[in-house]
Parts: C-alpha cells; sequence; structure tokens
C-alpha cells in the first residue's frame, strides 16, 4: 500500500480505547490496528505508583491521555521487546524489561504487511497495511518505526513491582522470545501473561523464539495458582481456559518431537 491508498482511510475519532475492569484495574486497546498487532495494554491503578503493562504500537502520543485520564504517569513494565508491545515506550520516564530483551535496541517494525513478514520471517500473507484508520490527518504509516526506549531498571525472575497497595512478582517465561516476563499477583491469582499465553496460537518461531524453553515455561505456569489471566491479545481467562492452552501447547510439541521437527530440536 502507498502513501495515498493510506490517504484512502479514515480518520479514527479516538484512537485508544479504554475499558475499566474494575477500580484499580482498566485495559486499553486500539481498536483500528489488524488483528495480528492488536495487543492489550494493562494500566494497574496503585497507592503509590501506577503501572502500565505493555504500551501498543506506539501510532500516536499515550502518555498525554494517560496524565490526563489518570493524573500521574505510569512506570512502564514491557513484557517482551515486540513492535505491538512497545511501540510507545520511548515516551516514559521508567521504563522495566528484561536485560534479554534488548529493548533499547529493538528491531524497526512496519505497518507494511509484507515489511513486517519479512523482518519476522513469516510465511503466510499479511495484508497490505496493518492498520484500518488513521490516527490523524496526513499520518504516513510508511515512516512507522519503533523508537528505542531508556531502560531504566532491568527485571529478571523473583524480582517484585511494588505499587505500595499491591505487590507483583516477575516470572521469566522465554520462548515466545528470550526475555519474555509475565507479572504474577499472588494475592489475587492474577497473571498478566504479555504473549506468553494467551487464547489464540501460540507464536514460537520468531526471532529469537524456542519452543523447547516454551515448553518448560507453560509446564511451570501451568502449577501456578492463577486464578485469572490478562493477556498480551485477546480476552481474559480462567484457569480452566489456561490449562486447556497449555495442553494443547504441550500436546502439540510432543508431536512435532516425535515426528523430527527441527523446530522442536535445541
Amino acid at each position: 500500500m502507498t502513501s495515498a491508498d493510506a490517504t484512502q482511510l479514515p480518520v479514527a475519532q479516538q484512537w485508544f480505547r479504554f475499558s475499566t475492569l474494575d477500580e484499580r484495574t482498566t485495559l486499553i486497546e486500539e481498536p483500528h490496528v489488524d488483528e495480528l498487532l492488536s495487543a492489550n495494554a494493562w494500566h494497574l491503578r496503585g497507592r503509590d505508583s501506577d503501572l502500565l503493562i505493555d504500551c501498543g504500537l506506539g501510532v500516536t502520543a499515550l502518555i498525554p491521555i494517560l496524565r490526563e485520564r489518570f493524573d500521574r504517569e505510569p512506570v512502564l513494565v514491557l513484557t517482551h521487546a515486540h513492535l505491538d508491545h512497545m511501540g510507545s515506550a520511548h515516551e516514559f520516564a521508567e521504563v522495566c524489561a528484561h536485560p534479554l530483551e534488548q529493548a533499547g535496541h529493538p528491531a524497526p517494525g512496519s505497518l507494511l504487511g509484507p515489511v513486517l513478514a519479512t523482518e519476522l520471517g513469516l510465511t503466510g500473507p499479511l495484508p497490505p497495511l496493518l492498520l484500518t484508520a488513521l490516527p490523524h490527518t496526513g499520518y504516513q504509516p510508511a515512516a512507522y518505526r519503533v523508537q528505542p526506549p531508556t531502560v531504566t531498571r532491568a527485571l529478571t525472575d523473583g524480582d517484585t513491582v511494588d505499587l505500595g497497595d499491591r505487590t507483583l512478582t516477575v516470572l521469566h517465561l522465554p520462548g515466545h522470545s528470550p526475555g519474555s516476563i509475565a507479572l504474577f499477583d499472588p494475592a489475587g491469582g492474577t497473571l498478566f501473561s504479555g504473549d506468553v499465553i494467551y487464547d489464540g496460537g501460540l507464536l514460537d518461531s520468531l526471532p529469537g523464539g524456542d519452543p523447547e524453553a516454551y515448553a518448560r515455561s507453560l509446564r511451570r505456569l501451568r502449577d501456578l495458582p492463577v486464578h485469572l489471566t490478562h493477556a498480551g491479545h485477546g480476552p481474559s481467562f480462567g484457569p480452566d481456559r489456561l490449562h486447556r492452552l497449555i495442553d494443547n501447547y504441550l500436546q502439540a510439541e510432543t508431536r512435532r518431537r516425535a515426528a523430527g521437527d527441527p523446530r522442536s530440536a535445541h
């Protein structure tokens, strides 16, 4: 799709959609993004500070909207460094990520389907443009690039993120990417899983993906007392669905190993 073609798209009245789950949890989505890149960001209100888990594509500014809506700037935790989860990270003063993600040196990314498919090594066709609307008049999708943030805190397995009245534990769960993390609230049994697990086909063959590590991560996750999963894509779900998704992946991985699939050999 050319820049001229992109001008035929409508301009969105509002780029972000906010859904309040409870007094402390808000889901932030970008409804005008193609399904492949339509990721969830989770805003958690705390007594002493707020937390944002992932931050979308960075197509348009996010920080001013968060300040207006919540009165203060949150700390940002990146579950991993793919464009649909870290695009706005450069706007934040406090950014946390696992050191294996290299968030400060991200892949450039693209909103043009064929370009992104080449970058990610995807074989299936993608739409020419991965937006269904423009954030403002004159926006040029072809000029999109992921801007590197300054990571101010490295998060590793077992670290905690303290909001004053709520403490979340960092789980390093590689497989989707080397430094993929999830945040677990043991008090409520709530998991913010990023792309470690979501209700859809789990991707283990993107650059940095590792099916063997993914299987280990999911086995570990299955043993945790998780009551509710807020995922990086799609709907939230309870423990029965979590276990079914994990079991489906592990069974498929076992079949791949038996068939000698090279993706399972490390």
